[in-house]
This record gives C-alpha cells, structure tokens and sequence, in this order.
C-alpha cells in the first residue's frame, strides 16, 4: 500500500513540475498535454456516467411486473 502511495506522489509531483513549466513550453507540448488531460477528463467522466447508470438499478429497482407463460395453441 506504500509503493502505491509513494508512487501516486511521484506522479502528482510530475504533473506538478509540468504544469508549473507549461506558459515557456513549446506549442507541441501545450497541445499534447491537453490533449491528455481531455482524454483523461472524458475517461473519468464516462466512469462516473457508467458507475451512476449501473448504481441505479440497486439503489431504485423498478417495480416488477408479472410475468406470463406463453403456451402453444392447442389443435382445435
């Protein structure tokens, strides 16, 4: 539990140092790390949808209704 931790920290402390580099960095790497971060944000927010739409279905059943057994005709 410590390594995650430890390097959950190191991670924050990369994203840190670059954001704080981001206004003298060239173009190419302003766009790119948008484009990381959307990519990011899109994933996080497709999670939370999928997570609340399947959280849902526990939390607020719907009410059930009878189910009918459908049986062949008989021959006349």
């Amino acid at each position: 539990m410590a390594s995650v931790v430890e390097e959950l920290r190191t991670v924050g402390q990369r994203l840190l140092l670059k954001l704080q580099r981001l206004p003298q960095a060239e173009p190419v790497e302003v766009v790119a790390f948008s484009i990381i971060v959307i990519f990011t944000g899109t994933v996080l927010l497709l999670m939370l949808i999928a997570c609340s739409c399947c959280c849902s279905g526990c939390c607020c059943p719907e009410p059930r209704t009878r189910k009918e057994q459908v049986r062949p005709l008989s021959p006349a």
